[in-house]
């Protein structure tokens, strides 16, 4: 049997390729492999992250938007309606004339512009716009979910106007039916459009 010298070495013997590091193609091979995850990752799972928040907003702005229509119906036809309960409406018999489309809006001249807390008919709440801790119940209250405003990053527009023939679009006559419309904006920018119709009745 033969006898190695002391301090010989043979380099085929001492090799060990697992010792041996990444060579530079496994390195590129892996560096892509990573790269295809994350854009997978951002392209595919991160959108349904954000999705999945929608129906909650939709929730939201549905019961806004149903709790404002409420409110608006619950008035008055018209300024010159009246309000004690009897038969008589604007544009009929003697009563007076209902607003023209140019008069829909709140009621008042500048500064004196009345404010929805005492919107008293369906046409003062043309052009109310609110948004995040301006949106207020009908009471003039704050909408909170325990110290969180409940509608923050939400807005509500409302617009009111005449259209007689029901078709929804607005109407430069002053006829027996205006239209409500609502618009709900929630906080990843989808508008939600409710709308209703109050009649001269």
């Amino acid at each position: 049997m033969p006898v190695r010298a002391k301090g010989t070495i043979n380099s085929g013997s001492y090799f060990n390729k697992s010792a041996s590091g990444f060579t530079l193609i496994e390195l590129v091979v892996g560096m892509l492999v990573f790269a295809i995850a994350l854009s997978f990752f951002s392209s595919l799972i991160l959108p349904q992250i954000t999705r999945s928040v929608e129906p909650i907003f939709q929730v939201r702005a549905t019961e806004l938007a149903q709790s404002l229509t409420n409110e608006i119906s619950g008035k008055a036809f018209d300024e010159h309606s009246s309000r004690n309960g009897s038969l008589l409406r604007c544009n009929e018999g003697d009563e007076p004339a209902c607003s023209a489309p140019s008069e829909l809006g709140p009621d008042g001249v500048a500064p004196d512009v009345e404010i929805r807390g005492s919107f008293n008919d369906v046409d003062d709440y043309h052009g109310l716009y609110e948004a995040d801790g301006g949106i207020l119940g009908a009471a003039g209250e704050r909408i909170i979910l325990g110290t969180h405003n409940l509608y923050q990053g939400f807005s509500a527009r409302v617009s009111v106007v005449y259209d007689e023939d029901m078709n929804g679009q607005a109407d430069n006559v002053t006829g027996i039916s205006k239209l409500i419309t609502v618009t709900i904006t929630t906080p990843n920018d989808e508008n939600l459009v409710f709308a209703t119709y109050r009649s001269n009745f």
